[in-house]
């Protein structure tokens, strides 16, 4: 969410347990899935494992739970006793979904649970709940269990908290949908760990590692700017980037051939078809791509493009690294980048 130099200064906050902050950020940790406020009490985690979100909704979204110590989302000097209470209800069955009656037989006013959260979360009670559970769902589909795998595969025959999760993020039931807009979405495994990969009959429009943050987010970018819904599903756009990613990770594709479609300014597109000319096993630099398109002096604004890309591996952006040498940024991960770049070098 922050550039590096903005997350130093919330992990010094954190370190500090400096109050300044509180409101201002929250921090999740990737060791332990919780999320805190910036004075919680609990020994403090190393900088690599800290994820930094500006609303508690970021951080439910990607996964983190609730901190029972510092409890962020229900600490007695920041929130009423009905939002304190509801929090915990949640958390103990963080997979339920809220009815009327629930309300009832907690004898909480459903529209003062409304106001109160919103008020102080900026969302209401029942998009936290949603939140969490869609929370959770992307969690074990990040982990990739074999139940969340056959429930992507079977569509939205199942009644589980990812088929609620997954609609919410991907769209409408396939009942409700323009069947002119309808794109489908595939789980794919690989080497490096499961992407998302989502098309329509014609094109490729987005390929990411599921782990990446903010998935959810350019998941609904693409749904918007398209009015389309997306589903699991598969089709043979899907089998054709399927089949040329595993031929990628066994050394014996350099290049893709899977038709694509781009979602983005005339700048960004720029940047993006000049990253598909860098040959398989070589790097250019973010001032190299800058220069080759007539402007030496935007290599930042191209690696802003860079990082925008929707299309993982078949757009090579992990080929693009700074000019002194070091490996920059990487949405799916450096770990990742540094691999594939050794991979092609050793097959090119």
């Amino acid at each position: 969410m922050e550039t590096l130099e903005r997350k130093s200064e919330f992990y010094q906050a954190l370190i500090e347990k400096n109050s300044e902050y509180e409101g201002i950020f929250y921090v999740g940790v990737k060791t332990t899935g919780v999320f805190c406020r910036p004075t919680c009490p609990a020994r403090k985690p190393k900088f690599e494992n800290c994820e930094f979100y500006q609303t508690a909704k970021e951080a439910l979204l990607a996964s983190f739970r609730p901190c029972k110590r510092c409890r962020p989302l229900s600490h007695p000097n920041q929130v009423s006793e009905v939002v304190a209470r509801l929090v915990e209800a949640v958390e103990l069955n963080p997979e339920k979904r809220w009815k009327d009656y629930h309300f009832r037989e907690m004898e909480v006013d459903e529209s003062t649970a409304r106001r109160q959260f919103k008020k102080r979360f900026g969302m209401t009670f029942v998009e936290y709940a949603r939140s969490r559970r869609m929370g959770i769902a992307m969690k074990q589909l990040r982990c990739g269990e074999a139940v969340i795998d056959a429930q992507l595969a079977a569509g939205y025959e199942s009644s589980s908290g990812f088929r609620d999760a997954f609609s919410r993020i991907m769209g409408a039931p396939p009942a409700l949908a323009d069947n002119k807009n309808m794109f489908k979405a595939a789980w794919i495994d690989t080497k490096l760990g499961p992407m998302i990969a989502i098309a329509d009959e014609k094109a490729l429009w987005l390929l990411e590692f599921v782990d990446r943050r903010g998935l959810e987010r350019e998941v609904e970018k693409l749904r918007t700017k398209t009015k389309s819904a997306v589903i699991p599903g598969s089709n043979s756009i899907l089998q054709s980037v399927e089949k040329e990613l595993q031929e990628y990770f066994d050394g014996k594709r350099t290049e893709f051939k899977t038709p694509i479609r781009l979602i983005g300014s005339d700048f960004q597109k720029s940047v993006w078809q000049k990253l598909r000319v860098i040959p398989y096993g070589e790097t250019k630099s973010y001032f190299d791509i800058a220069s080759s398109l007539g402007k030496p002096t935007a290599f930042r604004a191209v690696a802003l493009a860079n990082g925008a890309n929707q299309l993982a591996i078949i757009i090579p952006c992990h080929r693009v690294i700074r000019l002194n040498g070091n490996l920059g940024g990487y949405g799916g991960g450096i770990s990742r980048k540094q691999w594939m770049l050794e991979f092609e070098k050793k097959n090119k």
